[in-house]
């Protein structure tokens, strides 16, 4: 009876505590993570039927449920098929958001959807208010499942004749959801060990649907909804406007740039005829911003075009998206705000809007601490393990802009250096939502008193 009474008090209190969504969300995801260690720890996890280990399987965990792509081992080589389910469901987990899948069950079975729980759909969505939220998370539900079934559709189909029934099904199925959700694992590594992309590079069929699910996914499943339901450009709202002109720029930016860069490199696009040159620096562009496939080696890069793809990496998709980085949006606030300062003004605007000075603010600290981050980190791993400063800043922006290519450096990460990753990893896709999620719903206290301003040289 005293047992009873006891855990009948801890269950009380426990009920009693508040928790913010933005704390049940960054709670989940470690839960989730925990869960994923413990199942890919399992002997049947590993081909070999050996147990890889904590860290491994940590990193690993944490790498498919923040949907990133960084790998110590070849993922077809070293997991066997549950383990790969297993990634695969962190995978969908950790894309399309833990409470989106949550919600499949609260709509079959009919279930009220009550107020904390939209404001988590809200949260997890991205979105700074509740109204609408509940319809947008059923067309969030059905539009990513009716898009990943198209693609793995059309993988099968391309894969079936060289590959047979039952390895084009896995394919397809597995690489439509690591590519939509831009996670960037792949199982290749049955005919191609850690080839990624690269075994599959001179096909356009299976490159072009892997950039359609990449993209799709990376633009945010508000953007993509109010672009099926309003159809028409100047209806767009300004926010939809700037995350397809920003997409739209930097994938034509970074494809003009990797094609030039890389034309005559013998180690990338070199050797390749023109047509698949101009196929993979597209690919490259696409993948280098969300995704995290590899259709050329990223150690063989030149150091210009690991520049332009670590500034892809940083900028990412847009919010409420599969994708990491800042955010299209974000970036394009804070160049919208340089050039207005640059020219004297006060006020930033856009489409004939006035864009906040909170959400300039706001913009400019994320990009602060994502930046300040990813140099940290480059110089712990360049001090603990045998990599140049260059491909540890490609690591670090890599992890936290949960994008998941590597220029060679995460096989030689120190044990000090590859739990870094990890925790670059988390923050990537919770930190950064969590922080901009304080920003959209935290109540902005008053202030009760000021300083005395003071003048200082700025310049």
């Amino acid at each position: 009876m005293e047992l009873r009474k006891k855990w009948y008090r801890i269950i009380t209190k426990l009920r009693q505590i508040h928790l913010s969504p933005m704390t049940i969300i960054a709670g989940t995801f470690v839960a989730i993570i925990l869960l994923g260690t413990v199942l890919l720890m399992l002997p049947a996890a590993s081909r070999d039927g050996i147990s890889c280990g904590f860290r491994p399987a940590l990193f690993t965990a944490t790498s498919a449920t923040c949907v990133t792509g960084l790998v110590l081992y070849d993922t077809w080589t070293q997991w066997s098929g549950f383990g790969q389910a297993v990634i695969i469901s962190l995978i969908e987990i950790g894309g399309l958001g833990f409470m989106s899948l949550a919600s499949i069950f609260v709509f079959a079975l009919r279930k009220k959807v009550g107020l904390k729980q939209r404001l988590l759909m809200a949260q997890a969505l991205s979105l700074d208010e509740m109204q609408g939220v509940v319809d947008l998370q059923k067309t969030v539900l059905l539009g990513s499942l009716a898009v990943q079934g198209t693609g793995a559709l059309i993988l099968f189909l391309r894969f079936l004749p060289d590959y047979g029934p039952e390895t084009a099904a896995a394919w397809g199925l597995f690489h439509a959801i690591s590519a939509f959700c831009n996670a960037g694992f792949d199982i290749f590594g049955e005919f191609a060990p850690g080839a990624s992309a690269g075994f599959v590079n001179d096909d356009p069929v299976v490159c072009l649907t892997l950039m359609a699910l990449i993209v799709v996914g990376g633009l945010g499943f508000f953007v993509w909804e109010e672009v099926i339901r309003v159809r028409k450009w100047k209806n767009f709202s300004v926010y939809t406007r700037l995350v397809l002109i920003m997409s739209a720029a930097l994938l034509l930016a970074g494809w003009v740039l990797f094609c030039a860069l890389e034309w005559n490199n013998p180690a990338t696009l070199g050797e390749m005829p023109a047509g698949q040159k101009l196929l993979n620096g597209l690919f490259q562009s696409v993948t280098v911003r969300t995704a995290g496939f590899a259709s050329v080696d990223q150690a063989g890069l030149t150091d210009a075009s690991k520049a332009v793809s670590m500034a892809l990496m940083l900028v990412g998709g847009s919010s409420g998206s599969t994708a990491g980085g800042v955010k299209t949006v974000t970036m394009v606030v804070l160049m919208l705000f340089l050039w207005t300062r640059a020219r004297g003004r006060g006020t930033v605007s856009v489409f004939k809007r006035t864009i906040p000075s909170g959400k300039v603010l706001d913009a400019m600290t994320i990009v602060t601490i994502v930046v300040l981050l990813s140099f940290a980190g480059a110089i712990l791993i360049t001090v603990t393990s045998p990599v140049n400063f260059t491909d540890a800043m490609f690591e670090t922006v890599s992890a936290l802009a949960t994008v998941g290519i590597t220029a060679g450096a995460t096989a030689k990460l120190s044990v000090l250096a590859q739990y870094l990753i990890i925790l670059y990893m988390y923050f990537g896709r919770v930190g950064v939502l969590t922080i901009s999620l304080g920003f959209l719903m935290g109540d902005k206290a008053e202030e009760r008193f000021r300083y005395a301003e003071t003048n200082l040289l700025i310049g």
